[in-house]
């Protein structure tokens, strides 16, 4: 729960900088503001994952495949399934607006 919580803070603050990017340019620099919070989250992810694997293993039973999946690689699945559902409710909503 916490490393999804982490992932989320990182998706919303690239998100937000996009945003004030788009804000202090005056214009549309960054169009798609979800898509540069989710390479954000991916990449925190991937130097995460690198974390995990580089370091040496936990005295407990879990090993470093469990850490990963469970701490890198489920929150970012779920984020990525929220950004790819609102993105389809965004194209539904420009098709029935037309």
């Amino acid at each position: 729960m916490g490393a999804l919580i982490f992932y989320i803070g990182i998706y919303f603050l690239g998100y937000y900088a996009a945003y004030l990017i788009n804000q202090l340019a005056g214009r549309i620099v960054i169009k798609n503001r979800r898509l540069l919070g989710l390479v954000a989250a991916l990449a925190v992810g991937v130097i995460h994952g690198y974390k995990i694997i580089s370091s040496p293993p936990p005295h407990h039973g879990d090993g470093a495949g469990y850490a990963l999946a469970l701490y890198v690689i489920l929150p970012l699945t779920i984020i990525m399934a929220g950004v790819l559902f609102l993105r389809w409710q965004d194209k539904q909503d420009e098709e029935d607006g037309r």
